[in-house]
Order: C-alpha cells, then sequence, then structure tokens
C-alpha cells in the first residue's frame, strides 16, 4: 500500500484545464548545429525532437495556461477561492511564484495565493491537496498552476542532463464533484532520500548562498542530475507503489483508458509503458515538449483531455516522479 494513502475516496471534478507554450521553438537540428555535434545527435540521445523556450517570466507564461483553464471551466477570477503555485522553477525565492502569477492575473483582488514544491511532482500534490480542501468544504473552486522555466540554469556539457528539457505551463481549476461521481479514488507519495542530492540545483538558498561559497556562484545555480541513479533508484520502488494505489482504487490497469505520467525521459516513458504493459494507453507528449518539470504531468493531462482520450467517468492514472527522490500517484475518476 502506498505511503500517505488516501485512504478513502475524495469528491473532486476537473472543471477545465489550460495549457500554454512559449513562442519560441528550439529543435535537437539546430542544437545539433549550435553544440557542433553531428546531424541527428541531441535527438538520438534525449529522444527530443523540439522544445520551447521562455525569455519573460514563469509567471507570464503561468497566466496564460491559467486563462485558458478558467475559460474551459466556464469561470473566473471572482469565482476561485485560492491561486495554488505548483511549480519546481520559481522566477525568485521569495515571494512564491503564486504570488507573482496573481500579479499577472489579478491585481487588486485579494485572492489568496501560494505554491506547493514538490519538483516535478508539484501539480499531483497540489490536486491531493486540493481534492482534500474541496471535499471538506473548506475551498469551493480551487486554481492550480504549473509553469516551469527548465531551459534557464542547464550545463550543456551534459548533455543528458540538458537536452531533455523544455519550458511550458499548464493550469487546472477544480470544484466539487456534485452528483457527478468525479472523485479522486486513491493517492500516495513516497521519498527515498538516499537520492536527494542525485537531481538538485544546490544555489539559490540559505545552505549555499552567495557569502557562504567560493568561486563563480553561477556553477552554483546550474542543474546537476546523475540519470542512472535516478532512474534506478525510482524505478526500484514503483511497481508495488503503483500496486498499492489500484488496489485501494478498486480498479485494475487493464480497465484504465489512459495513464498520464510525468514525462521524464524517453527512457522513462519507455520503460513505464513495458513494465505495466499499457501501449498506447499512454500519454506520451514528450518528443514535442520535452520534460517540463512540474508543468509535463498536468499538460499531458490536458492535452488527453483536449483529445477526448480522456472522457468524463473514465478512471486515468496520474503518475509522477521527481526530486527528492519522490513517487507520486492518483487515480481518479475524471
Amino acid at each position: 500500500m502506498p505511503a500517505q494513502s488516501s485512504r478513502e475516496k475524495r469528491a473532486l471534478r476537473i472543471l477545465g484545464t489550460g495549457a500554454a507554450l512559449p513562442d519560441e521553438a528550439l529543435t535537437s537540428a539546430e542544437l545539433d548545429e549550435r553544440l557542433g555535434l553531428p546531424a541527428g545527435t541531441v535527438e538520438a540521445r534525449t529522444g527530443v525532437r523540439v522544445r520551447y523556450v521562455e525569455r519573460g517570466s514563469a509567471a507570464e507564461l503561468g497566466a496564460r495556461a491559467a486563462r485558458k483553464a478558467l475559460a474551459a471551466a466556464g469561470v473566473d477570477l471572482d469565482d476561485v477561492d485560492v491561486i495554488i503555485g505548483a511549480s519546481a522553477t520559481p522566477d525568485q525565492p521569495l515571494p512564491c511564484n503564486a504570488s507573482l502569477m496573481h500579479e499577472q492575473l489579478a491585481p487588486g483582488r485579494p485572492i489568496p495565493a501560494w505554491d506547493v514544491n514538490a519538483s516535478c511532482m508539484s501539480f499531483l500534490v497540489a490536486l491531493d491537496l486540493a481534492a482534500t480542501l474541496v471535499d471538506a468544504g473548506r475551498h469551493e473552486r480551487i486554481l492550480i498552476v504549473s509553469s516551469d522555466l527548465a531551459s534557464v540554469g542547464l550545463d550543456w556539457d551534459d548533455l543528458g542532463a540538458s537536452g531533455i528539457f523544455g519550458d511550458g505551463a499548464a493550469a487546472a481549476v477544480v470544484g466539487p464533484a456534485g452528483e457527478t461521481g468525479s472523485a479522486v479514488l486513491s493517492s500516495g507519495f513516497e521519498t527515498y532520500s538516499e537520492g536527494a542530492h542525485t537531481c538538485e540545483i544546490r544555489g539559490g538558498g540559505s545552505r549555499y548562498a552567495p557569502d557562504r561559497v567560493e568561486g563563480e556562484y553561477a556553477d552554483w545555480g546550474r542543474f546537476r542530475m546523475d540519470g542512472g541513479a535516478v532512474f534506478r533508484l525510482a524505478f526500484r520502488h514503483l511497481p508495488p507503489f503503483v500496486a498499492g494505489l489500484l488496489a485501494e482504487a478498486g480498479v485494475t490497469m487493464d480497465e484504465l483508458p489512459v495513464v498520464v505520467p510525468h514525462q521524464a525521459s524517453h527512457h522513462g516513458l519507455d520503460w513505464v509503458r513495458q513494465q505495466f504493459g499499457v501501449g498506447d494507453r499512454l500519454v506520451d507528449i514528450y518528443a514535442d515538449h520535452g520534460n517540463q518539470v512540474g508543468a509535463s504531468l498536468p499538460t499531458a493531462l490536458h492535452t488527453a483531455i483536449e483529445s477526448g482520450r480522456l472522457q468524463r467517468g473514465d478512471h486515468a492514472l496520474l503518475l509522477g516522479t521527481g526530486a527528492g527522490i519522490s513517487l507520486g500517484g492518483m487515480v481518479l475518476c475524471y
């Protein structure tokens, strides 16, 4: 059984979703030329054909996705009780990115705004929390926004930890399920901190503040990842974790029309596809987006909904891994 499981279903309905991509596309062919590599190298190593690069802020990009989600839900900001920022790469350490998105979306309106940061699993954690708040009657409608600029702070000497990433944003408006049957049927999260330093950005906080380290501080702001270690640790624990989620929800993998994972890497997606036998039911947008960190999973979820692959009344498995190293999952009735 997954750690910290939900114990019982919580009524929740996803009222509308939206996604936004930056205007600037960066193909792997362009990266080959920029890095002086033989044609086809970047795509072969990373599995990404094209990713997108934002030159503005994560808050601005997130606001674009949020407006689309609000329109899809048929509500406006006056109907929203709280804005939850669910991203891994904030524009700045303080204030929280939800406040900066509030500045873009709702200046002058006292809507509370705060962040949930669980790296690549931020949306999952925020959705789990929102389900509890809505089911308990604490809030009626919640806007969750994930917006990540993964393109900054990359070390291009390490293509495997740089070429996989792209920028993007996605948002969802959630609220009461009423008599529809929409609900979070099970959810769970686990952390294995022996992998805490296999995926990290050391600078930007108090531990390695500028006045505590020597040398060029830019290097402390670079993203570092031991992809092999992350893969081995996460996927060793995923099979029993997923089995527990499905058992608690009372469904089998064969009954799920879609599985929506974090778009971590082409190797990771292939492993999930084969390990759980989901084939084409896996929502895979990785090649044309890259790994968008916290925005990856909600962008994939939006794609499944917008394309009609996920229909009302369907069950879906949302599955994520993130720095920590952490696992997260949820079975919901959409």
